[in-house]
């Protein structure tokens, strides 16, 4: 019986991983920073028409999230079309939803874009990370405002 749920758990962790892809030449949007060179910062919005959108940071998916109006060019008009957003968890380097994953807020670990939210799929792992980097705060998706991002950004 254990080793059927053993089997279980590791065909469902095959088929329900993703792996965020990128070519050397990828510009994330929002910073114009080359993907490649910082892969644990790596962030996805998969829009619902198929295209792909990367970002060399987590604070880059969330400015877009938020105010995707800046790049028309994209037609995002509501959340419908938004299909799936992912985040690089910053303890595997592995794919993470965006929505399910925790956000380290004020720790002393930036990205290439500066100061940024530093995402974890467990708040086990985010409150470790927390706390031997000074974070000041642990977020989730629907936590993590506008406002906040422009905070980062040195816009507030």
């Amino acid at each position: 019986m254990v080793k059927i749920i053993i089997g279980l758990f590791v065909l469902s962790s095959l088929l329900f991983s993703y792996e965020i892809t990128y070519k050397k030449s990828d510009i994330g949007l929002v910073r114009n920073l080359k993907i490649y060179k910082n892969p644990i910062w790596v962030a996805e919005i998969d829009l619902a028409d198929g295209k792909k959108i990367l970002f060399s940071s987590p604070k880059g998916m969330f400015e877009f999230y938020h105010h995707p109006g800046a790049w028309y060019q994209y037609h995002v008009k509501s959340e419908n079309d938004f299909k799936n957003m992912y985040v690089t968890d910053f303890k595997t380097s592995k794919a993470v939803k965006a929505k399910g994953a925790f956000y380290v807020f004020g720790s002393d670990t930036t990205s290439p874009g500066g100061d940024d939210l530093v995402p974890f799929d467990s708040y086990k792992a985010a409150e470790n990370f927390s706390k031997k980097h000074h974070g000041s705060k642990i977020l989730g998706f629907k936590e993590v405002s506008y406002g906040l991002i422009k905070l980062l950004n040195g816009a507030i």
